[in-house]
């Protein structure tokens, strides 16, 4: 076995080869699973490295290699295929994040805690549901990203969670979701329900940029459904309606939570500068159309509190939060040595 019997002529014609059948039954044909990270990058398609050097080497060399005969990865594959001329690209599918979990256990929840097998059309649904850009980029993803097939494995995952199973590639984000779904099936089920209405909501439109918003929120719980909630509290033009309602019914253009007036401490500059909250969550509220009375006028500090946590507080919650901390900072400072009441 010698990898100098690979020509490039004999990967270009395994590459013909590979679009000719396509990439399933090439696999097939050749014996090789799927690349999990090595890919050869030609004409901007991905395209499984060891499995285009096994078969080249049957076109070059005395056989066609089969996947047992040669190991891939950097140091072998990859390093052949560069020095043929050709570009590799390591790719690896990113990690299954909790929302994603949730709604794979919710699906495993569903059929009595059992793998949920991926010609189910439930299974089908959530692969093309999570192949939308709402969780993840379309850059970095594998052809197999969130397909059927995965999904089926995430739902054996999850199962092996369960006590008196055995693992298998279950982590410590599976058992947590798992632990939690059988401890609140009520309450997970409604998270699943959220997290779903959040990313059709969504759609498949582009992956946002990191939020400044989300950074705080422990491993990123409920990013999918912040996200959306955040996406329609940015709307513009509801913005512009709720301040146009409170100035015509005579209300300052001023927190409602603390009673910050940007206005009045940056003047001009801060006229009419207010942001909106939608007092009810988005997986209560479901994808309805919102009415001004749904929108709070927050300040930026108050609405970066609401939404710290993964539970949310509501407006009045934060204003009472606001009210015992300043009690508490005004009884602190008249127990301070020669502190006098202002």
């Amino acid at each position: 076995m010698a990898f100098d019997d690979v020509t490039g002529a004999a990967v270009t014609a395994a590459l013909q080869e590979f679009d000719r059948l396509g990439r399933d039954q090439f696999l097939e044909a050749t014996g090789f699973g799927h690349a999990k990270s090595y890919f050869l990058e030609h004409d901007g398609n991905l395209y499984d490295s060891k499995a285009i050097v096994g078969y080249a080497h049957g076109i070059s060399g005395d056989r066609p290699w089969r996947a047992s005969d040669f190991s891939g990865g950097e140091k072998t594959v990859a390093d052949l295929l560069r020095a043929l001329g050709f570009s590799v690209r390591f790719v690896r599918n990113p990690a299954w994040t909790r929302d994603e979990i949730v709604l794979a256990c919710a699906l495993v929840e569903a059929h009595d805690w059992r793998t949920v097998a991926q010609e189910r059309p439930e299974v089908v649904e959530l692969s093309r549901l999570l192949q939308s850009r709402a969780i993840h980029p379309l850059e970095g993803r594998t052809s197999d990203f969130r397909n059927p097939a995965g999904v089926e494995r995430k739902t054996g995952d999850l199962v092996s969670c369960l006590p008196g199973h055995r693992r298998t590639n279950g982590n410590r984000l599976d058992i947590e979701v798992v632990d939690a779904f059988r401890a609140r099936p009520s309450e997970m089920r409604d998270e699943a329900r959220a997290i779903e209405v959040a990313l059709r909501e969504w759609g498949d439109g582009p992956h946002s940029i990191e939020d400044p918003d989300l950074l705080d929120v422990s491993a990123n719980e409920g990013s999918a459904v912040l996200r959306a909630h955040l996406r329609r509290e940015r709307s513009a033009s509801l913005r512009r309606r709720k301040i146009a309602d409170a100035r015509r019914q005579g209300r300052e253009i001023a927190c409602e939570a603390c009673g910050f007036n940007f206005e009045t401490t940056y003047g001009d500059r801060g006229a009419d500068y207010i942001e909106c909250h939608h007092r009810t969550p988005l997986h209560e509220s479901g994808p309805v159309r919102t009415r001004l009375d749904d929108l709070a006028l927050i300040c930026s500090n108050c609405h970066r509190m609401i939404h710290r946590t993964v539970a949310w507080l509501r407006v009045d919650e934060l204003t009472d939060l606001l009210r015992r901390q300043r009690g508490q900072t005004t009884v602190a400072s008249l127990d301070r040595p020669g502190s006098e009441p202002v």
